[in-house]
């Protein structure tokens, strides 16, 4: 189905919502800890996490982005419909999770809208099952890899700062955090506007606009970078406040640990093109952290409400994006 031109922008300025809302959202992840830890003032760590957002493409290749165009539901099969149920079933969850004040994945969202969809317009038959299980399997890998590296970092934390007083490693690691911080910002740029990169191309493919076969244009590449850091920019305060405190009381290096395992782990799967949640990665990351100093000082209570969110993620998104499927069909 061929769209008319206004139809087709505005299809792109709703993948353009998603991904302003996709940093709305997770403004959180790369925050979060340099918040709670005091080291920036909000209104600067969201402008330090913004920056990092839109320059990550410099850094990444687009892996993610072919993934998530034509690893999910087979591109031949994705049309405008599809689109529109797959970016309204996880623009809808979003919007829900972020009242709620729940820190679920934007990322596992899309995946869900778009099978949701994809299902809806021809069954099981243009599921790439390869592209979903990794998906899948890394909604488990994402936060255990990283619970285990920002365990790790504590422990080179500890023995690299033995010798020096409470005062002295709250003062280095203050400007390390920095550092770190900005290196998480990056790999949630890189993984995240990748996914709405793939969609938008998709959308373009389906409709023959792309010549030399499926691949993602460079306007389309600066305009979700761009449209993820102004959703940074705006900051997703209730989440921040679940993800900064509620899960853990964190410290300056500690926030070093958990930071740097996260990025690791972002890093990671969007080199090997793996669409995975940050919010699942810096959580696990946090847990970590927190657990190294003792179990108690995790709050397993709020942990294991966000574990709920996660598991309810694709399914509820496939659902909602199934539904404005058929109500884009019908029109």
């Amino acid at each position: 189905m061929t769209l008319a031109m206004p139809l087709l922008v505005g299809l792109i300025a709703i993948a353009l919502a998603f991904d302003f809302l996709n940093g709305l959202h997770d403004a959180a992840n790369s925050i979060a800890t340099v918040v709670s830890t005091r080291v920036l003032r909000p209104h600067y760590a969201v402008i330090w996490a913004a920056f990092f957002n839109f320059v990550a493409f410099l850094v990444f290749g687009l892996h993610v982005a072919n993934t998530v165009g034509a690893g999910i539901i087979d591109a031949e099969t994705i049309d405008a419909a599809v689109v529109f149920g797959a970016l309204m079933g996880a623009i809808s969850w979003n919007i829900i999770t972020w009242v709620l004040g729940l820190p679920t994945s934007s990322s596992h969202a899309l995946i869900g809208g778009l099978l949701g969809a994809g299902i809806a317009k021809a069954g099981l038959s243009p599921i790439v099952w390869g592209g979903v299980i990794k998906t899948v399997v890394w909604i488990v890998l994402s936060p255990a890899v990283g619970m285990a590296l920002s365990l790790l970092m504590v422990l080179v934390v500890s023995w690299a700062s033995i010798r020096l007083t409470p005062m002295q490693v709250d003062k280095r690691f203050r400007k390390v955090q920095l550092a770190s911080a900005a290196l998480y910002s990056l790999g949630h740029g890189g993984n995240d506007a990748q996914k709405t990169m793939g969609i938008i191309a998709v959308l373009l493919y389906s409709q023959g606009l792309l010549s030399g076969g499926f691949h993602v244009p460079l306007w389309v590449i600066l305009a979700c970078q761009a449209a993820m850091a102004f959703g940074t920019l705006a900051g997703g305060w209730r989440i921040v406040h679940t993800m900064g405190s509620k899960i853990t009381r964190l410290t300056p290096p500690q926030g070093v640990c958990a930071e740097t395992g996260g990025a690791i782990t972002l890093f990671m799967a969007t080199f090997l093109g793996i669409p995975v949640s940050t919010t699942h990665t810096i959580t696990g990351a946090i847990i970590g952290v927190g657990a190294a100093r003792r179990l108690s000082a995790v709050r397993w209570n709020v942990a294991s409400s966000i574990v709920v969110a996660w598991l309810v993620t694709m399914p509820a998104a496939a659902a909602i994006g199934a539904l404005f499927y058929g109500i884009a069909h019908l029109l």
